[in-house]
This record gives C-alpha cells, sequence and structure tokens, in this order.
C-alpha cells in the first residue's frame, strides 16, 4: 500500500517539495521559535479572565441590556441573596430571636451591604420604628400588615418557611470578591440549624460560571488522556502520544495568549475551548500518524516525514479552515458568549496545522527509540472491510441516495417541533446545589423569576398617579394566563402606602382610628416602617417608577415568553412608555434567539464551507456534492432533536455550525486521496475502493477520536455542554457514515464515467486537484 514519489513534478507540488526539506531541514530552529513564541504568550495566557457579568450576554448597546441597566442605576440594582429555611413558629419570640442572630451573621459577610438585609424579625421589630413611632409598633394591625408586606419574600404562604434577603455591594465598592462572599454566605447558611437554602438571581449567574470554569480543567485532562490512552493503544508509541499531546497545549497556551492581547475574555462555554482544540489537533496528528507509518515502512525516517508533509500539507490545511469557517459562523450569534466563544475556535483550530509544521519535523526526527507508529489490531481486515463496503456502494448508489433522501425529509419535518429552553435550572444536574435551593423556592416562597415594569412618574406623586398605579398592579396580580401562568407576586408602592393610610394617628383617639393620612404622612410613615421601600419602587429626581414581579422559573420557554409579553401588553394601556426588564426577561429573550442563531450559524457555515470546498477542488460541483454528506447527519440530529423534545439552549445552539465544520474534514480527505488515485490513471470504482481503504481506515481512527473526545463533555456540571458533547458525537458519527457511504455513491454519479488519464483534464467536467498555491500536493502521476 506504500505510495511512491512521482519522477517529475510539476512547479507547484516542488514549491511544496522545497518547504518540506527546508522544515525538516531547520526542525530545531522551528522548534526554538515555538518555545521562544510559548514563553512569549505564557504571561498573557495565564491573565486570561472568564467574563461573569450578566451584560457580557449582550451586546453594549443592545435596547434589553440598555433598558436592564437604567433600572440598575435608577433603583439600586436587585443583586439579591436569599437565605431560606423552615420552621414550625416563624412568629414566636424564640425564633425571632434566632432569626435576628442569624440575619445579623450574614449581614456582617464581607460584600453584604449590611444596612439593607431584611428579615421578619427585622421587619417587626424594627428599632428605629420603636424609637419614633413605639404606638404603632406596639398595634396587632401594624405587625399583621408589615407581615402580609413581607409575604413570599421573608415568610412563605405556609407560614413556615422563613428567608433572609441581603443586598451585595456593588463589585467595585465590595472588598472581597462575589465568589468569597457567596462561599461565606453557603457556609454559614449550612451551620444553621435547620439549614438554610441560599439562592438568588446573582447566586445562579455565578454558580453558573463556577461550573464552566470548573469544568475547563476537567474536560480538558479528562479528553486528554482519554484520547492519549486511545492512541497509544491504536499506534502502540509514547513518542506519538507525547507529540499530539505536546501539540494541544502549545495551541492551547497560543489561543489564550492571542485573545488576551487582543482584549477578549473566555465566556461562559469557553470549558470547551480546551477539549475541543485537542480533539481537533489530535484528529489531525492521526492523518499524520497513519500517513507517515505507511511511507516509513519502506523509506527512511526524514524521507517519509517529507512524503507525509507534502501529502497531507493541502488537505489538512483546507480541513483546519474548514473547520475555523464553521467555528466563525457563530459570529452571527446575537449571543456575546457564542460569538467569542467562535473567535476563540477559529483561532485556535488555524493555529493547528502551523503547529504541526513548527512541531512535528523535530518531535519526529529527534531520537531514535520508539520512533515509527505502530499498526492497530485488525487493520488489515478493517481495509478489506472498507473495499467491501466502496464496492456495494457503487452497485447500490441508487439505493444510498433514495434512503438519504427519505431521512432528509423526515429530518426536515423535525425542524419545525424544535422549541427552545429557558428554564435556568435545567442547565445543571438535578443534584446540584443551585436546582435544589431553586426548588425550594419555587414552592415555598413563590418562585425566583424577579422582574419588572417601569414607566414614568411624576416629581411630585399624587393620588390620581397612584389610583393608576394600584390599578396596574390589581391588573398584573389577576392577570392569568392558560395553564395557570401568572405572576406569583406583585409588589408595587401602594401595597406599601394603602395599609399604611388606614393606620391609627397617635394621639388622637378615637378620630386618629377613623381619619386616615395623608399622602405625605403616609409616605413619612412609610419611611420609618421600611426604609427602602419607597426607593427601591420610585425615583422621584430621575421621575421613574417601577413595579416589581416575581414568577416561576421552572417553567418552558413559551410559558415565560407569553407571560412578558401579556405582562408589557397590560402595563402598555395604563403607562404608554411602560417597559418590561430584569434578569428574567434578559435571560428568556436571550434564550429565545438561539433557534433562530442555529438556522442562520448553520446556512453561514453551510455557504462558506461549500465555496471554500469550490475553491480547495477548484470544481463547483465537488462544492455542492460534499455539502449533502454534511448536512444531511446535521439535519437528522437537529430534527430528530425537534421530534424527540430535546430543546435547544446555549450548548445545542451551536452544533450545526460547529459539526459542519468537524464532519467536512472527512470529506476533504476522502476527496483528496479519490482524486490523487484517478489522476494517476485508476479507474473510478477501483479509486473508491481503494481510497475506501487507506483514507476510509485514517478516518475511523479520527472519528473515533474525535467522539471520544467529545463524549468527555458528558462529564460537565453545565447540562447544555453535555447535550453538545453527546450530539455533537452522534453528528460526527452520521458524519462519518455520510463521507463513506453518501459521497461515494455522489461521486459515482457524478464522475463514474469520467476517464481521468492525465493532470490536464477540464475542472468544469472532472473534479480538479487541491489548490497546490496554499501548499497542496494533489496532481500526483
Amino acid at each position: 500500500m506504500s505510495a511512491r514519489l512521482p519522477e517529475t513534478l510539476n512547479t507547484r507540488v516542488n514549491s511544496v517539495q522545497r518547504m518540506a526539506e527546508l522544515l525538516v531541514r531547520y526542525r530545531w530552529w522551528s522548534l526554538t521559535l515555538v518555545v521562544a513564541v510559548s514563553c512569549l504568550a505564557a504571561g498573557p495566557a495565564s491573565r486570561l479572565e472568564l467574563d461573569e457579568s450578566i451584560e457580557s450576554f449582550y451586546a453594549p448597546g443592545d435596547p434589553l441590556l440598555r433598558g436592564y441597566l437604567e433600572s440598575k442605576a435608577t433603583f439600586g440594582g436587585d443583586e439579591f441573596v436569599m437565605a431560606a429555611y423552615e420552621v414550625d413558629d416563624p412568629a414566636s419570640e424564640e425564633h425571632l430571636d434566632d432569626l435576628a442572630r442569624f440575619g445579623d451573621e450574614l449581614s456582617r459577610v464581607p460584600g453584604i451591604n449590611s444596612e439593607s438585609t431584611q428579615d421578619l424579625s427585622r421587619v417587626i421589630r424594627n428599632p428605629r420604628a420603636l424609637e419614633v413611632v413605639p404606638f404603632l409598633m406596639r398595634l396587632p394591625t401594624t405587625k399583621r400588615m408589615l407581615t402580609h408586606m413581607s409575604r413570599q419574600i421573608l415568610i412563605g404562604d405556609d407560614d413556615r418557611t422563613v428567608a433572609v434577603v441581603m443586598r451585595l455591594l456593588p463589585e467595585g465598592e465590595s472588598p472581597v470578591s462575589r465568589r468569597e462572599t457567596f462561599a461565606e454566605v453557603r457556609r454559614i447558611a449550612a451551620a444553621h440549624n435547620p439549614p438554610a437554602l441560599v439562592a438568588g438571581e446573582p447566586v445562579q449567574v455565578h454558580d453558573m460560571f463556577r461550573y464552566v470554569e470548573a469544568d475547563g480543567w476537567v474536560l480538558g485532562t479528562a479528553s486528554s488522556v482519554s484520547l492519549m490512552v486511545v492512541i497509544l493503544i491504536l499506534f502502540r508509541s509514547v513518542r506519538w502520544v507525547i507529540l499530539p499531546l505536546l501539540l494541544v497545549h502549545i495551541t492551547l497556551l497560543w489561543t489564550r495568549g492571542l485573545l488576551q492581547v487582543s482584549g477578549l475574555k473566555l465566556s461562559m462555554v469557553s470549558s470547551m475551548l480546551t477539549s475541543l482544540v485537542t480533539i481537533i489537533a489530535v484528529a489531525t496528528t492521526m492523518h499524520i500518524t497513519v500517513q507517515y507509518r505507511e511511507w516509513r515502512r519502506d523509506h527512511g525516517r526524514r524521507e517519509s516525514l517529507i512524503f507525509t508533509i507534502r501529502q497531507l500539507s493541502a488537505p489538512i490545511f483546507w480541513t483546519c479552515l474548514t473547520t475555523a469557517a464553521g467555528f466563525a459562523s457563530l459570529l452571527t450569534s446575537g449571543i456575546t458568549p457564542v460569538r467569542s466563544f467562535g473567535i476563540m475556535m477559529a483561532v485556535g483550530t488555524l493555529l493547528v496545522p502551523l503547529l504541526c509544521l513548527l512541531v512535528l519535523p523535530g518531535g519526529t526526527l529527534s531520537g531514535r527509540r520508539d520512533a515509527d507508529p505502530g499498526r492497530v489490531f485488525a487493520e488489515s481486515h478493517l481495509m478489506t472491510m472498507m473495499s467491501a463496503i466502496a464496492s456495494w456502494v457503487v452497485r447500490r448508489r441508487g439505493i444510498v441516495i433514495a434512503w438519504s433522501g427519505l431521512l432528509a425529509i423526515g429530518a426536515v419535518a423535525g425542524l419545525s417541533e424544535l422549541r427552545v429552553e429557558t428554564d435556568f435550572s435545567k442547565n445543571f444536574r438535578a443534584s446540584s446545589d443551585i436546582v435544589q435551593a431553586l426548588q425550594f423556592y419555587e414552592t415555598r416562597l413563590g418562585g425566583v423569576g424577579t422582574w419588572e415594569v417601569g414607566f414614568s412618574a411624576p416629581r411630585e406623586l399624587d393620588d390620581e398617579y397612584l389610583n393608576k398605579v394600584r390599578g396596574l398592579a390589581t391588573a398584573l396580580q389577576e392577570l392569568s394566563l392558560p395553564g395557570g401562568n401568572r405572576i406569583t407576586r406583585v409588589v408595587a408602592l401602594t401595597d406599601g402606602l394603602d395599609p399604611v393610610r388606614k393606620l391609627p394617628k397617635p394621639g388622637r383617639g378615637l378620630f386618629g382610628v377613623l381619619n386616615r393620612r395623608t399622602l405625605s404622612e403616609a409616605l413619612e410613615t412609610l419611611q420609618i416602617l421600611q426604609p427602602e421601600f419607597e426607593s427601591s419602587l420610585y425615583n422621584a429626581e430621575r421621575g421613574r417608577m417601577r413595579i416589581v414581579l416575581r414568577a416561576m422559573e421552572q417553567q418552558p420557554a413559551e410559558v415565560k415568553l407569553k407571560l412578558i409579553a401579556a405582562v408589557e401588553s397590560t402595563a402598555k394601556k395604563y403607562f404608554p412608555d411602560a417597559q418590561v426588564t430584569g434578569l428574567y426577561v434578559l435571560l428568556a429573550e436571550l434564550i429565545s434567539s438561539l433557534l433562530r442563531d442555529q438556522l442562520l450559524s448553520f446556512a453561514v457555515a453551510a455557504t462558506a464551507i461549500a465555496l471554500l470546498m469550490s475553491l480547495a477542488f477548484r470544481s463547483l460541483t465537488i462544492g455542492i456534492v460534499t455539502l449533502a454528506p454534511n448536512i444531511l447527519p446535521i439535519l437528522l440530529v437537529i430534527g430528530g432533536m425537534g421530534l424527540i423534545g430535546i430543546p435547544i439552549n446555549i450548548g445545542t445552539a451551536m452544533i450545526a455550525s460547529v459539526s459542519m465544520g468537524l464532519t467536512i474534514d472527512s470529506s476533504i480527505h476522502y476527496l483528496t486521496g479519490y482524486i490523487r488515485r484517478t489522476r494517476s490513471g485508476v479507474a473510478h470504482a477501483e479509486a473508491l475502493r481503494q481510497t475506501h481503504a487507506d483514507v476510509g481506515r485514517a478516518l475511523i481512527f479520527a472519528n473515533i477520536a474525535l467522539v471520544l473526545g467529545f463524549s468527555v463533555l458528558t462529564l460537565s456540571q453545565f447540562i447544555p455542554l453535555v447535550y453538545f458533547g453527546v450530539l455533537v458525537s452522534v453528528a460526527m458519527c452520521g458524519g462519518l457514515a455520510g463521507n463513506l457511504l453518501l459521497l461515494p455513491a455522489l461521486l459515482d454519479v457524478a464522475y463514474g464515467r469520467t476517464v481521468i488519464a492525465d493532470t490536464d483534464g477540464d475542472p468544469a467536467t472532472e473534479p480538479g486537484a487541491v489548490d497546490t498555491a496554499s501548499g497542496a500536493d494533489a496532481e500526483l502521476t
């Protein structure tokens, strides 16, 4: 099976030959250059940070983000952390004493705004109110009013669940990081008797990034170890285990250094960077290993390496370019972390062929021990089987194409059933702390989905304006959509003012009970009883009012979006400039754009890859033919998701474009082998059989590495990455089947009757050679 060098090569092939000889001759200089650049990249790479802010999800000028930031600036931000637990008698003096101690301990945690901490004890036993209005604080009516205002916030409707609500200091003012603050709050909550569960939107977002950061090391290590074990089993050579591992870590170091120098930060899905770069680099070196080993059987190491560089420089260049195009298509996404992921993976992918040329010559030719990769167990039987498959495809090409068409029709039908997932808890495993806390708050305290509807307000409040606010609050509380979808808690300024105005006035006897407080008196009293109530809902200086809402987080995406739309529509009837915002809205709208992103990025990736394939092989026919075997498995995966009910999340939204970029690699290697044989005079059917036996086995080895590497993502604590790993693995297997079954069937249709006798054929009627201007070697004789 070993190939032989042609006696005469054209000018372009000569340029590749000279490049290969120079790389081998100056291999130590290349390694020195790699070491020097790696040392320079080490500093910036170590400073690369993970952007953990919610703002990182959106473009700076996005209207939704702008509304969210404006609300934070107007009302001081709603970054709250809650610690809740269950007790038999929350209103007992004994429990209120314990609750006060618990709240005081939590308030002293660095990063917590101690003046804003709220619990039932502080509300009922407000020391300032006891000093200023002791008469009111002794009334049972006041206690009932304050307890009612705290419903589903500080005490549950079951009269057994209580919570301490803490406001976070702005990150710029906090003496410690958010991570340290949350860790200390959780330690205190766990030590309490009974133990308290910690939740809150800032905690949820932090945990998401915490899992992502932890996954980065775990997944990278697991994928490296598993792939190295596979390579060792397949080729039984320590050298050819170390070389891919070295290539991976240098690629990662350079990629991280380039990202930091360019001002980019790691994104939410960046934990896949290490494992994906590992998979791509290992799959690339797998082809090099097989080709080098074949030539090494009859030739020296130096000659074998030069031939391998010549033979594979073009296909590796184009495979990495098309893979990078697949990742780059993610730049069409409206989600900033997805765009950042696309950039970093495109950069890492393009560095792989460069570092292969710089690292592998020195690594391959250094020393004598364990220099050659061994043969795979039962490899000859695999090659015989692959040849038989090629013969069967040629005889049954009509059946293969017909079944592919039927599968494609079924997959397209499933696309209409796709749905998006915005249930935040579905991003984590059911056993995780965050999901346990979410379920507790959903069942006991009306959910954790906090958001708001904001609108303009006068600088001085009057009863006419407050009547409109009251009417809107009532309408929102009564709003109910099919399926019981509703707002679980509505907090408006009138919720505090109305009961306060009914409280008796001190020192007026019976008339004090009968006379209502004026608006100004009620505002003054409310300020004493609940110091932050008015300021958290009304900003006179900025002329803004808001009503704070709470809804269930653990519900389907379409339910959330319908509720958000209904709230905004209802609010506009009272205040035409009303606008909904909040983290609940941001996350719902963020995930709802994933389906649009999926389809757009897939279309961009398919178009870009088709153009690159046409350019690489100088044939539009080839560009079109190669799309079918690579689009079909992706359609089957995405359509299958719709048919079996797997939702689109931030991980699965990237499957189409990423899979397309990876599966096209098999097409490039297959076509290169096929065209090389037909141009050297081998008949079409025999060329397919030889390509199946030679290139096909390398594709199988590479896809074993790919699937095993992606399956490591199932270890992630972040569920979208688990789905990504499983579904991309399925797409890889489908892509392999497509390139070994459908691609040769289509080639048989397009070129089965064409006899290619020389290298001067017309590219319009036969497949062209890979563009050797980019370092190719396709027109071998």
